[in-house]
């Protein structure tokens, strides 16, 4: 079994070993934090990382919409690591981008890296969106938010097994509201435990987390701080 069955404010989702979120009875398929163009980003400033990671990033993303054919995507915010990222963006990626979005609606929900810049790419641009009992952003807002899925956090957690520590990506939910993992190739990540995740979480929460071939949930008392 590749996916595990999340249930958020009534709406019963799919948390893929890809990092994306799948909705079925939307047919929706969710991703967050791209950071596309993080590597020419870096680049920029004299730190040197292989220029390869949005083609890795969208061909993830290809392969998580050939096998769910989703209607709706929905990209959770921080869609490129800065403003001028569309901009550098290679002509094949551009093509992969074009090609996600023919025949579906396709969703730049703005975040605090990239604003809007990924509108030029075609597609929706909006600082949220609500569907049925989900609403879409990119900062999770403190306190309660029924129905939330957000980014901007890159959640990671330590799962402690008889032989070993795993530090894995990870979704994490407390069935009112779900963080997803950073979808983006060059993203790093923020342990679950991070002072953070305290405001959306004060009471308990599970968290996913992606294994090569599936994901495995554990109830936050199963996790280890970093």
């Amino acid at each position: 079994m590749s996916d595990t069955m999340i249930e958020i404010n009534g709406a019963t989702l799919v948390a893929d070993r890809s990092g994306a979120l799948w909705w079925p009875a939307e047919r929706l398929l969710a991703v967050a934090d791209l950071h596309l163009e993080k590597g020419s980003s870096f680049a920029k400033t004299g730190q040197l990382l292989p220029p390869y990671d949005s083609r890795a990033t969208l061909s993830r993303l290809s392969a998580a919409v050939g096998r769910f054919e989703p209607k709706t995507i929905v990209c959770l915010g921080d869609n490129f690591h800065d403003p001028l990222g569309p901009e550098r963006l290679d002509a094949e990626s551009k093509g992969i981008v074009a090609m996600l979005q023919r025949k579906r609606r396709f969703v730049w929900i703005e975040g605090n890296h990239d604003a809007a810049a990924a509108a030029v790419l075609g597609g929706e641009s909006a600082p949220e969106i609500e569907i049925g009992p989900l609403v879409f952003r990119h900062e999770p807002r403190q306190g309660r938010a029924r129905g939330e899925l957000a980014g901007h956090l890159h959640p990671v957690a330590v799962a402690v097994t008889r032989a070993r520590r795993l530090r894995r990506r990870c979704f994490v939910s407390d069935g009112e509201r779900c963080v997803l993992p950073a979808f983006g190739a060059y993203t790093g990540g923020l342990d679950v435990f991070d002072a953070a995740f305290a405001p959306l979480f004060p009471r308990s929460f599970q968290a996913f987390l992606i294994g090569r071939d599936r994901v495995y949930p554990f109830a936050h008392s199963g996790l280890a701080a970093e």
